[in-house]
Parts: structure tokens; sequence; C-alpha cells
């Protein structure tokens, strides 16, 4: 099959890219390579600065998409080769097995009889779910899917579906494209936490990632919502920042958007519990542009104590976390005794671990532009949601200008 414009990813970048391209009349192909569109936004709590919930921004690029007779999705896809040149690029791409069909319902009686739990990616192990499963409510496409590296092949789920809509026997398909323009918005990894072993992430269970804390703190995460520490409310929280960001031996470069994440989910702490302590330990606190104003809002909240002094040393005693820090503004050395310390991880690049044949990348694994090959969100370099939407819609402009020809 062709089509003008191939966007790789289903991240929002990827989700904005394919739809700003399908409406202004140019057909349009989607891939993704999980079974779910939404990409890391729908593992958010809420965006910064509004403070709102992701999926309802979402559901609109959702609701665009399913009436778009020029846009074509495909998840559970890879792409396997890239060849060609801009104007005329030919893409390979294996299409996995999702073993659920759009007959499909998503009543959800298979995944009560699966036998088979695993840990689940979407609460980053922090829960469980089926080998059969939808990760959430809002889910896109509405359609379970089979972990085919878990299902044991019991057949129980196709026992209690009353729709036709599983086939255990379903294989593997490769699909070859020819596309004018290629969007690169494969997204990012959260930086690997276990690499900072002086943090104690995997030795202490209240030293969490900031993206666990988001599912923490949603209301479709594993608690509810709720923010507890061994089960418990908590009276005070430390949030670490570049933790692997700007740091020769990790990540050298600025991740851009952990400052501002760590100070809503300040605020997240602050609504369910007013009283606790809230200490934040920074290098810089770069929040650019019309984020000044949501940082200098957010800082001068009661109980929140910035502290300039990046985190030497995590230890833990009587179950509570001991974080050990030089606070270089006073030159003394800082402990503060708290329920959980939380992370700033930084954002790799996901072309950094999996690479795509025909795409090139820099260094640190971010796309690098060429004709007829654009980049969008942190795919390019890291950047926040608005800024990916921004750079999506600019890697359109620069797409149809290829399809045009």
């Amino acid at each position: 099959m062709g089509g003008d414009i191939l966007v790789i990813g289903g991240g929002i970048a990827g989700l904005t890219s394919a739809i700003e391209a399908s409406e202004t009349g140019y057909s349009v192909v989607l891939v993704e390579k999980t079974p779910f569109l939404g990409g890391r936004v729908a593992q958010l709590n809420k965006y910064f600065p509004k403070l709102c919930p992701p999926f309802c921004g979402l559901e609109i690029f959702y609701r665009r998409m399913r009436t778009n007779p020029k846009l074509k999705v495909f998840t559970n896809a890879e792409v396997l080769s890239i060849s060609g040149s801009a104007g005329d690029f030919s893409v390979t791409l294996r299409i996995k097995p999702r073993f659920v069909n759009e007959n499909c319902t998503a009543c959800g009686e298979c995944a009560k009889v699966c036998p088979v739990e695993v840990e689940n990616e979407y609460d980053f192990g922090l829960s469980k779910r089926k080998a059969i499963y939808l990760p959430h409510a809002m889910a896109m496409p509405m359609i379970y899917a089979i972990d085919e590296f878990n299902c044991n092949k019991c057949g129980e789920c196709v026992k209690v579906c009353k729709y036709n809509a599983i086939n255990l026997k379903e294989t593997e398909k490769t699909l070859n494209l020819k596309v004018s323009a290629i969007i690169v918005a494969t997204g990012w990894k959260p930086y690997d936490a276990k690499k900072l072993t002086n943090l104690g992430y995997g030795k202490f269970k209240n030293v969490l990632t900031n993206m666990e804390f988001e599912r923490l703190a949603s209301p479709n995460g594993p608690t509810k919502g709720k923010i507890l520490a061994n089960g418990k409310p908590i009276n005070s929280i430390a949030f670490a920042q570049c933790a692997g960001s700007r740091d020769e031996n990790h990540l050298p470069y600025c991740s851009a958007v952990c400052c501002l994440a760590s100070l809503k989910q300040a605020t997240y702490v602050r609504e369910q519990y007013p009283d606790a302590k809230i200490y934040i330990f920074y290098i810089d606190i770069r929040a650019f542009g019309r984020y000044e104003d949501f940082f200098a809002k957010v800082a001068k909240e009661k109980g929140i104590e910035l502290i300039k002094g990046k985190v030497a040393k995590v230890e833990e005693k009587d179950g509570k976390l001991i974080v050990t820090a030089e606070d270089t503004a006073s030159q003394q050395k800082v402990r503060k005794e708290v329920d959980m310390l939380v992370l700033a991880t930084g954002m790799k690049p996901s072309l950094s671990e999996d690479p795509i044949p025909g795409i090139e990348v820099d260094k640190y694994g971010f796309v690098k532009e060429r004709p007829g090959v654009f980049p969008a969100g942190v795919a390019m370099r890291p950047l926040d949601v608005m800024f990916s939407n921004e750079t999506a819609t600019s890697a359109v402009l620069k797409a149809i200008q290829f399809a045009r020809r």
C-alpha cells in the first residue's frame, strides 16, 4: 500500500502529526509499536502548567481520528527498514499479532478468566495485569490485546468470548509501503534509575521515579490516586532533580521537563496532604518562558522548601528515608528524613536503544533531520507536551512539501 506521509510513533507528537497532516487532505499511515496509542502522555496524571488531566485532549484526538478517511493506523507494528530517498521511500513494516479483532466489545470477560498475571507496564510494574488486557478505560483502540510473551494459550478467553473476537492462531504479517515523507515521533524512555546507585532506587521501597509517581497519583493508577508510603499517608517527601541528567556519567544534557514536573508533583502532595513537608533538591530550576509564573506560584506555597544542592546519598532507618545533600547556598550539609523520595529521571530517546534502519541519530539517540525525514517531539530533543505538539506541526509543514511534489 502507499501513502503520502508515514508517521512513526503514536504518542502525543505522532498523533498530532498524523491528524494535522491527514486533515489537510494527505493520506497518512500512522505506525505504533505497542498495541495502544497515547504514549507517555497517557501515563500522566496531569499536564503542567494548567494541571488538567491528559485524557480530555487525547479523547479529542481519538474522535478526530475515528472520522478521518485519510488516516490509516497500525498498532503492534514496527518499522523494519527504510530505503529510498525523499519523495520515494520504501518502508517495510512488521505487524505483530494482537490475537483480538474488531469484534471485541471490551466487555472484559476474557480478562476475568485469564489465569496469567504479569507486571503492568502501564503502571511501571506498580500493579499487575492479565495476559489479555486493556491498559486503561480510555484506551485507543478500545480492543483488548494479548501479550504473546506471557500468554500460555490455555484458551479460557476463547471459551467465554461471545463475539468470536479472539484468534490464538493469528500470525505475524509484513507490509510494504511507498511514501513521500516520514515523520519520526518515536518518543522517549525514562532513564534507568538503577544506574544511579547512590540514590537507593531498587534498594529502598519508597524511592520512586517521577513517572512511577505520576501513576501513583493518577485516579486510574495502582492506588486509585492515593499517595501512600508503606500503605500509609505521608508526612514528608523529597524530590531529587537531575537524577541522571546533566551528568557526564549518565545523560549529559538537560532533560527539559524535570523541574516543572517535580513542581507539578508537589501540588499533588499538597492537595492530599496540606501539612506535609515537601523538599525539592535542585541544581538550577529551569522554568523558561511562561512557565516562570508556574514556578513562582508553586515555590511560594506553604510547606515547600527548595534546596539548591544535588542529592549525594540516600539511606533508610526505621522505615524512613534519610536524604543527604550539600546546600550550596548555605554551604552546609543537610539531611532530611522523609517518607518518600521521587527521582526526576531524565528523558532518553527511544531510538538510542531501539534503532530503526534508515533513520539517522546523533550520539545521544535523537533523530537527525534529513530530506524527507523529520523528527517531532522528544525524538528530536527533550520537550514538554506543548513544544512536542509545536514540533509535530512543524514536521507536518515540512512533510507535505515533499508530498506535494
